[in-house]
């Protein structure tokens, strides 16, 4: 009897299906259970990464769904600061599993939280969109309006989707101790104020993010039965960590937790895909050539790479997809380094 490896294909080998082929001859690098289609309504959400794949979408004739587009009096240079056109609604960078369900909760009426703005220098801001407005809302009730107008987007966003395109980043994040609502980044930092008595951090493991995602594709599932799920992890390391760990071992915690969460869900449902955007830019053969110099950011060259893969491997028509259009469109005028992260405030604070 032959042994198992004997029949593998060469996808199956480090050596011929990477070491032998390099980065640009690799094919097959992922198992897509159902094609994306043109005429399928996509939508996307998640870490700052995530705008790379949703400016791609637009680029390729995809049929996007954008439920908060910009007021036609906001110029167009200033869309992306105001967090428009970033993705499928204004919520700016959902990092974390439980912040994605907590947006669906809040979205659903099932959970409102007792902080619904702060005050930051006489400007009002959302703790759950702290940069969409950067210079804050002139009133409480400006603010209180704008947040429910957008929870009512997030609902239309779900009844339409038929693919949710959702990019896992962090593990880390800031919590209310009070009644456990969840900020994209720690108070104080764009807005509020830090309280040690209100506010904890948490750094949330295999079980909390396996949990908090099973309950948030349920909700969706419940809204649009049909629905496909597309999970990826952002190749982008923590820009900081309050672990108490070293940064880099903090972004590998991190990273390993959320690859190995959205394996399971894949595993478990087949109405889950993973597309492997986290090792296509990480992996030894690349040699981290897909980093600009300050080794966090992904080059543009590396999310050409990146997203070619997707197209070719994930699109029908993936072919011609992954080749370069014949000329720009104004969708995707914007660079690839042009993406808006909260957490990249951080950076402000590095010794």
């Amino acid at each position: 009897m032959p042994h198992p490896y004997e029949n593998l294909p060469s996808r199956a080998f480090w050596r011929s299906a990477v070491a032998a082929t390099g980065p640009d001859g690799m094919r097959e690098i992922s198992s897509c259970r159902a094609k994306l289609r043109a005429e399928q309504v996509i939508a996307t959400a998640g870490s700052c990464f995530a705008q790379h794949i949703a400016r791609r979408l637009q680029q390729r004739g995809f049929n996007y769904l954008d439920v908060e587009p910009a007021p036609s009096r906001l110029p167009a240079s200033l869309h992306h600061s105001f967090g428009y056109g970033l993705f499928s609604a204004r919520y700016g960078n959902v990092y974390t599993s439980a912040q994605l369900l907590q947006l669906l909760l809040r979205a659903t009426g099932k959970f409102v939280p007792t902080e619904r703005v702060w005050e930051t220098g006489g400007r009002w801001f959302d703790p759950f969109r702290p940069s969409i407005e950067p210079n804050g809302f002139a009133s409480e009730a400006e603010a209180l309006a704008s947040q429910d107008s957008h929870l009512g987007a997030v609902r239309r966003m779900m009844k339409q989707m038929d693919m949710f395109i959702f990019t896992l980043g962090l593990t880390e994040t800031w919590r209310s101790r009070e009644d456990g609502a969840v900020y994209p980044v720690c108070p104080g930092v764009a807005a509020g104020r830090f309280d040690p008595e209100r506010h904890e951090f948490v750094n949330l493991d295999y079980e909390a993010v396996l949990r908090d995602m099973a309950r948030a594709m349920a909700i969706l599932r419940r809204t649009r039965p049909s629905l496909r799920v597309l999970l990826t992890v952002s190749p982008v390391p923590l820009t900081a960590t309050a672990s108490g760990d070293h940064v880099l071992s903090a972004t590998t915690y991190s990273k390993s937790v959320l690859r190995a969460v959205a394996g399971r869900l894949t595993a478990l449902h087949d109405w889950v895909d993973y597309f492997p955007s986290y090792e296509l830019v990480t992996a030894p053969v690349f040699g981290g050539r897909a980093y600009e110099a300050n080794m966090r950011q992904v080059a543009t060259t590396g999310v050409d790479f990146v997203m070619g893969t997707f197209l070719r491997e994930f699109c029908e028509g993936g072919e011609a997809l992954a080749a370069p259009p014949p000329s720009p469109r104004s969708v995707v005028a914007a660079k690839d380094d042009d993406t808006v992260c909260d957490e990249a405030a951080l950076e402000f604070y590095a010794k």
